[in-house]
């Protein structure tokens, strides 16, 4: 697999070669890569792109996965940040997840980046869980701030159709989750990161000052992305490809010197549909003028007099021609994005 990710890389390079500002080991378990073979395509990335010396180059990794011995490797290859499953530092949610790993590995995993010398990292927390109190979100939370994490997300649990926990709350063997628990306790986390000095700069991500995650950024800022391997997408500003799924036929094809890939080419509604989604996450919100000189007055206007209803309700604050959510409104964001959607 790493010999056909390098030839992707190769097959999707152009003459004036792209700028990299962050590299992103994710989907899956990147972790498993060897530390030669993330060498190699961090090698690979270098011959064909244009890598910034200050790139953000982010590995995925699970508790269970992170070894002393695996943080200096991965180190000594090139990765100077690590984005860590924590979930929960309770046993019980853990298990009803059916996570891999242990409270015991969700606490020291930390300590043992840091000691690595990987200050900058992000973990992941989920809330909303059936049994998970009130307190022992706090506690949760309070935990991971302690632990010194310079950058949380976090993230209702949900059930994905089709999927053996989906079965098993079907078959009532599990309970199902709680949206006005959910809301509560997103609510009481937004509290909780503002007291503790962290930046709400995303719908389920917050940093300390400087510690945003720049890849993530990206996508949240509509900017161009190369995606590599099975599964992976990309986006030139216009079109959005996704390579297949099946590794077999994924290999095959790049053999043949083929990228297989699907492509849709998005529509000006498409693409200020995307905008109105992506700029309602963030702290920097939707900027009207932007609207306008991108796309056109009249979709600003519709904007500007759809959101009004939403303004009487505070989920929403106009200032300055952006449009930001307020915390309750940020509960109803998917449904007031649809709201001001272009039809």
């Amino acid at each position: 697999m790493t010999a056909a990710l390098i030839k992707e890389l190769a097959l999707a390079s152009t003459h004036e070669k792209e700028p990299v500002e962050t590299i992103y080991f994710g989907g899956g378990t990147p972790s498993l890569f060897s530390g030669s073979a993330i060498k190699e395509l961090l090698d690979a990335i270098k011959n064909n792109y244009v890598q910034y010396d200050d790139a953000e180059i982010t590995l995925e990794a699970n508790p269970d996965d992170i070894t002393p011995e695996k943080l200096l490797i991965w180190k000594a290859a090139g990765i100077n940040r690590l984005s860590i499953g924590i979930q929960s530092f309770k046993q019980q949610d853990l298990q009803w997840m059916n996570r891999a790993h242990n409270t015991s590995q969700a606490s020291t995993c930390i300590t043992l980046a840091k000691d690595a010398g990987f200050e900058n990292f992000s973990a992941d927390l989920i809330y909303g869980t059936p049994g998970l109190s009130d307190e022992e979100w706090k506690t949760n939370v309070e935990q991971l701030v302690s632990l010194g994490a310079p950058h949380i997300a976090c993230y209702a649990l949900t059930v994905e159709p089709n999927t053996a926990l989906q079965k098993m709350i079907l078959l009532k063997k599990k309970a199902a989750p709680n949206s006005d628990q959910q809301a509560r306790q997103y609510l009481l986390l937004l509290k909780w990161m503002r007291d503790f000095g962290y930046e709400h700069y995303e719908i389920s991500n917050f940093a300390r000052p400087g510690c945003r995650s720049r890849h993530n950024s990206s996508y949240w800022q509509g900017r161009k992305y190369i995606g590599i391997g099975p599964s992976a997408h990309s986006y030139d500003g216009i079109a959005r490809k996704w390579n297949v799924s099946n590794n077999a036929l994924y290999i095959a094809s790049i053999n043949n010197n083929i990228i297989p890939y699907e492509e849709e080419k998005l529509t000006p509604v498409q693409r200020l549909n995307e905008y109105i989604m992506t700029s309602l996450r963030t702290i920097d919100g939707l900027d009207l003028r932007f609207v306008e000189n991108t796309f056109s007055w009249e979709d600003s206007d519709k904007i500007r007099h759809a959101v009004k209803e939403y303004d009487e309700r505070q989920w929403i604050i106009l200032s300055n021609d952006t449009l930001v959510l307020t915390d309750e409104g940020k509960l109803f964001a998917d449904g007031i994005a649809a709201r001001l959607f272009s039809l």
